[in-house]
């Protein structure tokens, strides 16, 4: 019997194929939009967030802006609360935001209910509104300071015109707070009619159409319409003029130079941290100063919108306590 050998089987031979490459990281995926977004970080870093965490370290310490600092801990906050002249900074600035926020809103809003009748000339008229707001404010201000001068001011010169007494405009107290609450009101009430103008274009026709039928008089359309749908609107404006009143600096210093005027009365908050930090060197002071004007602004910011926008929530727990007051009515019946 023949015996057949078999040949045995070759080995295959395998070569092991590479591994896929691993997928890049979310992290490396998005490094290239990391990076050119990071300038905007990196100017926002060094020149926003930087000197506003170095402001409240300083104004923990006593600092002439080039000497060693001294730690002093709540010491400038303490004396900032006992400093009289601080007060009055604080009660300068409040009256001149009275009087320069009220009527500017007030008339911000008559002149945008104006501009959104109008027929003709519209565009001309919100470009010669906006104008003051776009003006060097220096220059507005020296303007308005040979306005409201004490010898040769123009208003002076009508007063004696119609046989009124002249009126030392920049020498006395309540003088001085009119004086820089018109060029405040006067620079920045166009600016406001415009954002007023835009909400009122967002208001629907139909609305006034529905008034009218009803039998609505203008006025009462204008109160009962216009001003509630308003409110978000009202409420912006209130919070940016209270943010820019709060903050004056520039009229009273251009207007009254460094002393605020006689006795102070023209001296504002963001005057006195001038004075305090870069006249008088002393930075921790002024930096507490500028932490303190945050306070007032946010308080203040509150209150507005308590006043203001908390109105819906007003009427809506009012209209809630009604239906609820209804049902309980209609289930004891």
């Amino acid at each position: 019997m023949a015996v057949t050998s078999k040949t045995l089987p070759t080995a295959v031979s395998t070569t092991a194929e590479p591994a896929p490459p691993k997928p890049p990281g979310r992290f490396r995926q998005a490094l290239p939009q990391y990076a050119a977004i990071s300038p905007f970080f990196i100017l926002f870093a060094i020149f926003g967030a930087f000197p506003v965490l170095f402001s409240i370290w300083i104004s923990f310490h006593s600092w002439d802006g080039i000497g060693e600092m001294k730690w002093v801990g709540l010491e400038q906050y303490s004396y900032l609360l006992a400093d009289p002249k601080f007060w009055q900074s604080i009660g300068n600035t409040l009256i001149i935001w009275v009087l320069s926020t009220v009527p500017m809103l007030l008339l911000a809003l008559v002149i945008a209910n104006a501009l959104h009748n109008a027929t003709r000339f519209r565009s001309f008229y919100r470009i010669a509104y906006f104008i003051p707001n776009v003006t060097s404010i220096v220059a507005v201000t020296m303007v308005f300071g040979s306005i409201f001068s004490n010898n040769f001011g123009l208003l002076n010169a009508f007063l004696q015109s119609i046989g009124v007494t002249k009126i030392e405009w920049l020498t006395q107290p309540w003088g001085i707070k009119i004086a820089i609450a018109t060029i405040v009101t006067w620079r920045w009430v166009g600016y406001n009619a415009i954002i007023f103008l835009a909400g009122l274009q967002a208001i629907s026709n139909d609305v006034y159409e529905a008034a009218k039928v009803d039998g609505a008089s203008p006025r009462q359309t204008f109160w009962r319409i216009t001003v509630p749908l308003l409110r978000p609107v009202i409420l912006f404006t209130a919070v940016t003029s209270t943010i820019g009143g709060l903050q004056i600096f520039t009229e009273s210093q251009v207007l009254l130079g460094d002393t605020g005027g006689p006795g102070g009365s023209g001296m504002t908050i963001v005057s006195y941290l001038y004075e305090s930090a870069f006249l008088d060197n002393q930075f921790g002071y002024g930096a507490a100063i500028g932490w303190a004007l945050f306070i007032l602004i946010v308080l203040f910011s509150i209150v507005n919108w308590r006043l203001i926008g908390g109105g819906d929530e007003r009427t809506a727990r009012r209209t809630a306590r009604r239906v609820a007051t209804g049902k309980e009515n209609a289930d004891a019946r």
